[in-house]
């Protein structure tokens, strides 16, 4: 049991904490620049762990991505064309970006 945890900004974890099993992993992969706090009965209480990473393995990544294909899990993601590349960087600068940007 674990959460695979991609947000990019300052959240709370209480309220994915809550949702692992006894001995579950809350993995961080999103890069935040600020400290995140959390309750810290609902980790040693539950037997959890909070760990992350910035990338695995060439056999980790393909271990994922072939659990995301047996689970039917995507990203949301918004796909831009390169001429759209200057305008997309604009959109960033401006936070107006809801998913992230994939360019084809």
């Amino acid at each position: 049991d674990y959460i695979i945890d991609t947000v990019p900004v300052h959240h709370p974890l209480e309220p994915y904490l809550a949702l692992l099993k006894l001995d579950g992993k809350h993995i961080l992969m999103g890069v935040i620049g600020q400290p995140l706090s959390f309750v810290t009965p609902m980790v040693m209480l539950g037997r959890k762990s909070i760990t992350g990473s910035f990338i695995g393995s060439i056999d980790e990544t393909e271990e994922v991505l072939q659990f995301c294909v047996d689970k039917g899990l995507t990203s949301q993601i918004e796909v831009v064309k390169m001429d759209y590349v200057n305008q997309a960087l604009e959109r960033l600068e401006r936070n107006d970006v809801r998913y992230r940007f994939v360019v084809d």
